[in-house]
């Protein structure tokens, strides 16, 4: 199979398949050097050969769960369900400024009004999202990738989409995530941590549903018209991982991918909002910050910067996920109590000296303040939320409390504010059960 490559709507390159796993990308004759298709991948007449199915950049865009199983059934039979097939469905919908179509397709299709306001105000957002997706999906996914499919969060009531842990539908202007049973009101518990992070950084904008089911994150990869704009690339294709290696890197890669493909006059301003990135995760326990959660926009190699931050959450407060560590090492350890070693990596690797540190954690400390009594309107707004806010609070101050620590930076006490006080216990999180090296195939005793 060969498909061809734009950048920005101009043919710059072909892909194809060498065998069955090698994939071979070629720039055209007389390509401009900023069209390139990945940072990575500079323009060259030598072709580019991977020894994998597709290059780190197109690999980052593949669908994954949900959305690949049903697309392999509906066009595994037609096409076949290689990687490469799959991009040739997916492939003119690509967060970023990359598409990929095959030769003599339509790369531009008329845009079609994707109106959340429906979906974003009453108490059935699901219901909503459901009418949303059923009146796209009829074109495939033209126009957007479609990755929840089913409005049903019932595990009883036999949905697949009950047996994933997150779902999302990517439109040209947004990104709408809904919940599910795994993750009960994961879009409400994203929106309060990307109001934490606003308040110190740049990030996406987002907007909640009424009944704290669907998340709606404004796209910034795009211009005013909803037409590519931005390259991007997650540090996954910047470090040649595929998409399952998201957790295998540490931070030191990631600070050494930066220096390679970010400007030198763009570079501090990079690292001081990675360190906000990694304070964050700390204060707000956040164990799914991984490689693809890390992204670089660009329009050419001189103004590589990185993206506003998005898809922050707080891991800890859900059954299975209460006793995960950080998502990313540093120092070759991943750990909750890294005392003063979380100083001096972000000093030598980042730049950013102790005093500016200190700073930091108490700008964060004050924006986790700020939206605890956020947190507190959606427990009285969303009875199904009580437990999970109450879990939210007593992270977000376990980890603010680990930052100020002495033995991390030492800034002094907090003050919390009345929405961090007379918090009851919530309900008891489930733990696993599991019995390393038992079969579940054998039968109970």
């Amino acid at each position: 199979m060969q498909l061809s490559v734009y950048v920005l709507g101009r043919e710059v390159a072909t892909l194809a398949q060498s065998g069955d796993f090698k994939s071979v990308l070629t720039y055209h004759p007389l390509v401009a050097a900023d069209d390139f298709v990945s940072l990575t991948m500079p323009v060259r007449l030598e072709s580019y050969a991977w020894d994998d199915q597709l290059p780190p950049v197109l690999q980052m865009n593949l669908p994954e769960g949900y959305l690949l199983q049903v697309l392999q059934e509906q066009f595994g039979p037609h096409i076949g369900a290689s990687p490469i097939a799959l991009l040739s469905v997916v492939g003119r919908n690509m967060v970023g400024r990359v598409q990929v179509a095959a030769p003599g397709a339509q790369l531009h299709e008329p845009a079609q009004p994707i109106e959340v306001a429906a979906l974003l105000k009453g108490d059935n957002a699901e219901a909503a999202f459901a009418a949303l997706v059923r009146q796209h999906a009829t074109s495939g996914v033209s126009g957007l990738v479609p990755k929840f499919l089913d409005a049903q969060t019932n595990e009883d009531n036999g949905s697949p989409l009950a047996q994933h842990k997150k779902a999302s539908l990517v439109t040209r202007r947004h990104i709408i995530k809904g919940s599910s049973a795994k993750l009960p009101f994961v879009a409400l518990n994203e929106h309060l941590c990307m109001q934490v992070a606003s308040r110190v950084m740049p990030t996406a904008k987002t907007d909640i549903s009424d009944d704290g089911q669907a998340l709606v994150i404004h796209r910034f990869d795009v211009d005013e018209h909803g037409q590519p704009h931005w390259g991007m690339e997650d540090f996954c294709s910047l470090l040649g991982l595929r998409p399952a290696a998201k957790y295998d890197t540490t931070w030191e890669r990631i600070a050494k991918a930066v220096r390679d493909h970010v400007p030198g006059t763009q570079r501090l301003a990079t690292y001081r909002q990675l360190a906000y990135t990694l304070l964050l995760t700390y204060a707000l326990r956040n164990a799914d910050c991984h490689a693809k959660n890390l992204a670089l926009l660009y329009t050419s190699r001189a103004d590589a910067h990185l993206s506003p931050t998005y898809d922050m959450l707080t891991t800890s407060v859900y059954a299975g996920f209460q006793h995960n560590p950080p998502g990313i090492e540093f120092m070759g350890k991943k750990t909750w109590l890294p005392g003063k070693n979380l100083q001096r990596f972000v000093a030598a690797t980042f730049g950013i000296q102790p005093k500016e540190q200190g700073q930091m954690v108490e700008a964060i400390s004050d924006a986790v303040a700020d939206v605890g009594p956020v947190v507190r309107q959606a427990m009285a707004q969303h009875p199904g939320f009580v437990d999970i806010g109450k879990r939210m609070l007593m992270a977000w101050a376990e980890g603010v409390q680990g930052l100020r620590d002495q033995r991390v930076y030492a800034v002094g006490e907090w003050q919390a504010g009345e929405a961090f006080e007379g918090v009851s216990a919530p309900s008891k999180l489930a733990s696993s059960t599991a019995r390393i090296g038992r079969s579940p195939l054998l039968g109970e005793r």
